[in-house]
C-alpha cells in the first residue's frame, strides 16, 4: 500500500468516532507528510485515538492538535526519536520522552494557553505542569501559544513572579494550586529544567524561544533543546 493509502486508513482509525472539524484534516495531511510521523502515530494508535474520541470540546480539541503538531515537527529531524506517555496517562506523567542522538533522554510536557500570552505572567501555566515532572531525569515543558510571536510568553517574567511568591512564603497561593506550601513548590520547581514558548503562526525567528532553569537539579542536553528549537521553527516536516 502507498504512504498516502496507509496514512489514510491510519487517520480514519485514528479519527473514527472523534467530531469532524478540520483539525481531522490536518492530523490526516500530517500522516501523508511524514512517514515518521505515521510510524510513531501507528506505534500509539489506540491512546491518540482515546484522545481524540473523548476531547469533545473545541479547546480540548486544539490541545490534543498541539500536542501531535509538537511530534509531528520533531520527528522531522531523524537524530530525535519520541516516546508518548511512557509513564502512563493515568499515572498524570509527562507527554513525551525525547531522545537525541548521543545524548540523555528528558520528558518534554505539551500545553497550550487558552488565553492571552500576557495575561499568564504570574506563572499559572506553569504550576499546573509542575505537578506532573518526575524527578531523577531532565524535564521540560512546552508551552503553545496564539498570537504573533513565541516571545509574547514572558518565561523569565512568569518563573520570577512564581519564585517571588515563594520567597514571600505565600502558602495559600501554592496550596490553592495542589502544592503543599512553598516548600513542595521549590522541589517542584528544582525538576524544571527549560521551558520553552511555541507560537506555531509566528515568523520563524519569532515562532520558538527557550528559557534554562539554572537551578535545576539537572540540567537538559542543550544540543538536543537546540534540536528541539530548530524543529519548532520549521515551515516544513520531513519524511
Amino acid at each position: 500500500m502507498t504512504g498516502a493509502g496507509t496514512a489514510e486508513r491510519l487517520a480514519h482509525h485514528l479519527l473514527d468516532g472523534a467530531p469532524a472539524d478540520p483539525i481531522g484534516d490536518e492530523i490526516t495531511a500530517w500522516l501523508a507528510a511524514s512517514s515518521r510521523f505515521r510510524v510513531f502515530a501507528d506505534a500509539h494508535r489506540d491512546k491518540i485515538r482515546k484522545k481524540l474520541r473523548t476531547a469533545t470540546e473545541a479547546e480540548a480539541r486544539r490541545d490534543v492538535r498541539a500536542e501531535l503538531r509538537v511530534a509531528h515537527l520533531l520527528l522531522a529531524d531523524r537524530r530525535i526519536e519520541l516516546a508518548f506517555e511512557a509513564q502512563g496517562s493515568a499515572q498524570g506523567g509527562p507527554d513525551f520522552t525525547v531522545t537525541y542522538r548521543g545524548e540523555r533522554g528528558f520528558n518534554l510536557e505539551v500545553t497550550r494557553l487558552h488565553r492571552a500570552p500576557t495575561d499568564a505572567v504570574h506563572g499559572g501555566p506553569l504550576l499546573a505542569k509542575l505537578r506532573q515532572l518526575p524527578p531523577s531525569v531532565p524535564n521540560v515543558v512546552l508551552v503553545a501559544i496564539e498570537g504573533d510571536s513565541a516571545r509574547a510568553f514572558d518565561i523569565a517574567g512568569a518563573t520570577r513572579a512564581l519564585r517571588a511568591r515563594a520567597d514571600a512564603k505565600d502558602e495559600a497561593f501554592f496550596a490553592s494550586r495542589g502544592f503543599a506550601g512553598t516548600r513542595s513548590f521549590y522541589q517542584r520547581y528544582l525538576r524544571l529544567g527549560a521551558v520553552l514558548a511555541w507560537c506555531e503562526g509566528a515568523a520563524v525567528d519569532d515562532r520558538a524561544v527557550t528559557w534554562t532553569n539554572r537551578s535545576a537539579r539537572i540540567a537538559v542536553p542543550e544540543r538536543a533543546v537546540r534540536a528541539c528549537l530548530a524543529s519548532l521553527r520549521a515551515t516544513t516536516s520531513g519524511s
